[in-house]
């Protein structure tokens, strides 16, 4: 129903409006209410919450925080290579990855965050700054977006990293197909620099099962590599090596307290915006 409609504005109102409407209450923050903590100063704060009494007792940056303040920004970062064009029914592995961008985008409109957008494939190709006002750019920047090429997710995310100035949520939606190892360094170092970074992996059904039968010759979508397989042979252990690909990131990622999902094309979207309030809210208790 979803690919039918085609208007990625629309596709979000439906899925944000539709399946979870009523049940997120938004995130209101502001200045004028009563003061919470304190933090550590980060490049791009407003200088105008600094405690400079602080500042002369410790000579160190801090900003004063408030139980009703905190309008975040989300970066959503999509992984465009080619691999992510894949499908094996009416919605590829991009296209559900852009119903999920658009969807957050919309969500994180109600609730007042800047929101920003990063489309990588080796390098970063298209990057919108967060904003509360340009959710329209936004969308047409995803409306265009195209899966080609070959893929980098490290080099994309350090350089993400390098760029972004204020601390915010990072969520990064991608089949994750590079070693886990070199998935959770990318993603670790976004947590260094002070990010809550989400991790959300988007594959397709016949990727999960392999469900093909037969002798088959199997092309690498970015490479072009093709290699001939009989998939009674190799299944069981495709489908073990999948498995532990994907409990390897989920494990890895837990660890580091970086929110991590694995989606499947055939899945309605209403469990990852759950994934995604859950998340929200964890970071609401913990502030």
């Amino acid at each position: 129903m979803l690919a039918r409609i085609g208007n990625l504005d629309l596709v979000a109102k439906t899925v944000v409006d539709g399946f979870i409407s009523g049940l997120h209450r938004a995130v209101k923050m502001g200045a004028a209410t009563d003061f919470a903590e304190h933090r550590p100063y980060t490049r791009g704060d407003d200088v105008r919450h600094m405690d400079w009494r602080l500042f002369a007792r410790t000579d160190r940056l801090y900003i004063k925080t408030f139980e009703a303040e905190t309008n975040a920004d989300v970066i959503l970062v999509l992984d465009a290579s080619a691999s992510m064009d894949y499908a094996s029914g009416a919605v590829s592995k991009f296209d559900y990855a852009r119903y999920i961008m658009a969807s957050l985008a919309h969500l994180a409109a109600r609730q007042r965050d800047r929101v920003g957008l990063v489309v990588f494939d080796k390098a970063l190709r298209d990057w919108v700054p967060p904003s509360a006002r340009r959710r329209d750019t936004l969308l047409r920047h995803l409306a265009r977006a195209q899966a080609e090429g070959q893929g980098d997710l490290t080099a994309a995310l350090d350089d993400l990293g390098e760029r972004l100035g204020r601390r915010g949520i990072v969520i990064v939606v991608s089949d994750f197909y590079a070693p886990p190892n070199d998935v959770i360094k990318a993603l670790d170092r976004l947590r260094a620099r002070g990010h809550d970074v989400l991790a959300l992996q988007v594959l397709d059904p016949v990727e999960r099962d392999l469900a093909l039968s037969g002798e088959l010759v199997l092309e690498d979508m970015e490479t072009g590599q093709r290699l001939p397989v009989s998939t009674a042979v190799v299944g069981d252990g495709y489908r073990s090596a999948l498995a532990e690909h994907v409990q390897a990131l989920s494990r890895a990622c837990g660890e580091r307290r970086i929110d991590f999902a694995c989606l499947y094309t055939d899945q309605p979207l209403d469990s990852m915006l759950f994934q995604y309030l859950s998340q929200r809210a964890r970071l609401v208790r913990t502030r």
